[in-house]
């Protein structure tokens, strides 16, 4: 029998090892059923269960899938910037990216802005990303796929980094000035002291008169 703490709290029945989980408010779970006698360990078994799912997803790291963005020929730079985020997002995370250019109706005469489209965004992800499909058409639909570049992925997680640091830093700035504005100046404080000195000089020569 293990305690919650890890102590060796030696063999007991299983009724006395219940009762004394129950005593702590955890459970008692089996660590060992091969071992004899059978070892039992007094442990959260919520959090335990929970912090084995938490090293079994790291383990396993992210799975890298394939993310889809839909543009059109004509879409405008504001919604293209915003389409953007996602991409740079997703690459970031290690997912593919599929971004796809859709025509509708007379839009299919002018493929080539489509294949413009895509190219601007090659521009704008810089070395963020590269082809690993040149743009294709299927059916009303043009198409390229994207992967991560990895130097590129380190240099943008980099500069979120530092962009958090210097967010973190604004932050704390305001406290750091009130507090300061807050803390007596060493001269206001010496100024005070020498003046409560006087009146209590005053007060003395006053007394004894």
């Amino acid at each position: 029998m293990i305690g919650a703490e890890g102590e060796q709290l030696g063999v007991m029945t299983p009724e006395d090892a219940m009762a004394q989980a129950q005593e702590v408010g955890l459970d008692l779970v089996e660590v060992a059923a091969n071992a004899q006698p059978p070892v039992c360990r007094i442990m959260d078994y919520g959090r335990y269960k929970y912090e084995q799912k938490k090293k079994t997803g790291k383990s396993k790291g992210h799975a890298a899938g394939l993310k889809e963005v839909k543009l059109r020929p004509r879409t405008d730079q504001h919604d293209l910037e915003f389409k953007l985020r996602n991409v740079r997002k997703f690459l970031i995370e290690g997912d593919k990216v599929k971004v796809t250019i859709m025509f509708r109706g007379r839009e299919i005469v002018h493929r080539k802005l489509g294949y413009q489209q895509l190219d601007h965004v090659n521009d704008l992800l810089g070395n963020l990303a590269s082809v690993e499909n040149p743009p294709r058409m299927e059916g009303r639909f043009l198409s390229m796929i994207l992967v991560p570049n990895r130097e590129g992925v380190l240099e943008a997680k980099k500069a979120e980094a530092a962009k958090d640091a210097v967010t973190e830093a604004s932050a704390e700035a305001p406290k750091a000035e009130a507090a300061e504005t807050e803390a007596p100046k060493p001269e206001a404080a010496e100024a005070e002291a020498e003046a409560e000195a006087e009146d209590e000089k005053s007060d003395t020569a006053e007394a004894a008169s």
